[in-house]
């Protein structure tokens, strides 16, 4: 199938902003619990009415600061209350939100506050502050700055109190669905990110129609605890989304305490990278291999996969029940109890999960719903919905959105979540709209004849070795991926005589395999990176691998690398995405041993 359409089922009012959802709860559901904030380490409700008296004081501050509607306001912080609180503030004084990765480098934040204009600035910590303070020199627009770690809030609530609550009021209704809710500036693999342009239709849109599917997930019973970055579309999406459906939400951004803060705050579901389920996974299967239970944990996997396939199929046989309700208590509470012990559902993005695992999780009583989406597309384009469900694929496209596959693969999406174009930036406009408005993602995928999507490959990543063969790199890395001592793996072969993978070890992972195999406890990765045990593990990784592809496509050599790849190196992305061309600048005389 080369195009699929689903009927659109809402039309968003020319009057409907973002920040209507904060002001309609506290008007209808004033008691009801938005957020839970953690305040000197307890869990404290912030009910609805409450919700928006914060964010009316503070946009009174905004606009008693001098902020026009229309006019740029950064918001640099890691996940927290008042990342939700401000990102509505701004919407409510008739601004525009442009989050800023708190691990952003001074030249990155030098680009997003004088290509966007800011003319305020939102940071967390001094360190952040410090960043801006050697910038102000040259940016000209920028007149504020305030600081959360310095009472942010406070600050903006005082500015703002001689303001009646009327001119809140007054700029709110003045803001028009078409209008520009944010300017979000994609990270980016390569080269400088473009600030790409979000109305509050397209995320309305998106936040209503993928939300509306997922009912089971998002209602007034919901709870979900936010540990993504919220500079990043997905999260905010999602953050929209609870809110719309009176979903509690709790914040944290601590990911060395997350299981602790999960167990604390017992979420119904989380949204999450592959990477997170992956971690989950391989952390479990290490560790009860090594208490010498590992034989229980591989038969109750099985039990689990066969026992999701078995829905599929309509019908889960006897003999798949009572192992299933044997293992649920020897196995799968204990994992559920990762996640805090009442999560019943997730939403992954980002990457593929894989069949399998999306199998293991749902046997285990964990549904992840799979989509697809880009800043572009305000996120979603595709989704797994409740009884649309269709594991080791990223869905249907949500309703209102049309999929078409192009001649050389590449995927094409069309409806009214597609952004209207990038900032100060009409040639990369041009280049991602065409002429006949379907977006040029850059994906490339198949369409089934269900209408469900699969993406198997990176259209700019795609590789042809020396023989002509095209090679789709992130089918080998996602499976690669999935093995318990693999953090990360880069296909490597672009008009080379064969294909080749660069290999990192998990940090997690390794004190464990090193000491199950008798090595020194002193040894690094560094240390062992040819050690024929290591070698061997990796090896039986990559010929599992390689039976998803062709003799062509298989990995023929590869290399250990002496450390994992990270975002403070400079390989990843903020959402764990890798940047090929660091990466390949960065051990270029480790390419060039594999072809030597």
């Amino acid at each position: 199938m080369r195009e699929f359409t689903v009927p659109a089922t809402i039309t968003i009012p020319d009057d409907a902003t973002l920040g209507d959802t904060a002001y309609d709860n506290a008007k209808n559901y004033p008691d009801t619990v938005s957020f839970s904030r953690r305040v000197d380490g307890r869990w404290e409700d912030v009910t609805a009415a409450r919700f928006a008296d914060e964010v009316t004081a503070v946009a009174k501050g905004l606009i008693a600061s001098g902020i026009e509607p229309g006019q740029r306001v950064a918001l640099m912080s890691k996940t927290r209350y008042e990342w939700s609180l401000l990102d509505y503030a701004i919407w409510a004084a008739g601004a525009v939100t442009v989050p800023v990765y708190e691990t952003s480098s001074t030249e990155q934040v030098h680009w997003i506050l004088s290509d966007s204009g800011a003319v305020a600035a939102v940071v967390e910590t001094a360190e952040h502050e410090a960043i801006i303070d050697t910038l102000r020199d040259q940016l000209p627009e920028l007149a504020r700055v305030w600081r959360i770690d310095n009472d942010a809030v406070g600050t903006l609530t005082g500015l703002g109190k001689s303001l009646d609550d009327d001119e809140v009021d007054r700029r709110r209704a003045a803001v028009r669905a078409e209008d520009l809710a944010t300017i979000i500036y994609t990270s980016g693999t390569t080269g400088r990110p473009k600030g790409c342009l979000l109305t509050h239709r397209n995320l309305l849109f998106d936040v209503l129609t993928s939300s509306e599917g997922l009912r089971d997930v998002f209602n007034e019973s919901s709870s979900t605890l936010l540990f993504l970055p919220l500079a990043h579309v997905f999260g905010r999406v999602i953050q929209c989304g609870a809110l719309v459906y009176r979903v509690r939400v709790g914040h944290t951004a601590d990911v060395r305490n997350l299981l602790a803060d999960l167990a604390e705050f017992r979420p119904t579901f989380v949204l999450s990278v592959p990477r997170v389920f992956e971690k989950l996974y391989n952390s479990a299967k290490q560790r009860t291999h090594a208490d010498g239970k590992g034989r229980i944990f591989d038969v109750a996997e099985q039990v689990a996969v066969a026992y999701s396939e078995a829905q599929d199929k309509g019908r889960v046989p006897l003999r798949l029940r009572a192992p299933h309700a044997l293992f649920d208590r020897l196995v799968y509470g204990k994992l559920r109890a990762a996640l805090g012990g009442e999560c019943r559902a997730a939403i992954s993005g980002g990457a593929p999960l894989g069949t399998r695992l999306g199998h293991f999780f749902r046997g285990i009583g964990i549904t992840v719903y799979e989509g697809y989406g880009l800043t572009e597309t305000s996120a979603g384009a595709c989704l797994n919905l409740e009884g649309a469900l269709k594991i080791g694929t990223v869905g249907r496209p949500i309703p209102g959105v049309s999929v078409r596959i192009a001649d050389d693969g590449e995927i094409l999406l069309r409806g009214a979540n597609i952004f209207p174009g990038y900032w100060h930036n009409e040639d990369a406009t041009a280049e991602a709209l065409g002429e006949d408005g379907w977006f040029r993602s850059g994906d490339i995928g198949e369409i089934d004849g269900d209408g469900y999507l699969t993406i198997t490959g990176r259209k700019k990543e795609l590789l042809v070795t020396a023989g002509g063969k095209n090679v789709a790199p992130a089918v080998l890395e996602d499976r690669l991926r999935a093995h318990p001592l693999i953090s990360q793996a880069m296909v490597v072969g672009d008009r080379q005589p064969f294909i080749g993978c660069l290999v990192t070890i998990d940090p997690e992972a390794f004190p464990t395999w090193r000491q199950g195999h008798g090595k020194p406890a002193e040894a690094t990765v560094a240390d062992l990176r040819e050690d024929p045990d290591l070698r061997a593990e990796i090896q039986a990784a990559i010929d599992e691998a390689n039976k998803a592809v062709s003799k062509a496509e298989a990995v023929r050599k590869f290399r250990i690398l002496p450390r994992d790849f990270t975002e403070a190196g400079g390989e990843l992305t903020p959402t764990m995405k890798l940047k090929r061309s660091v990466v390949l600048k960065e051990y270029a005389d480790e390419v060039t041993a594999i072809y030597s």
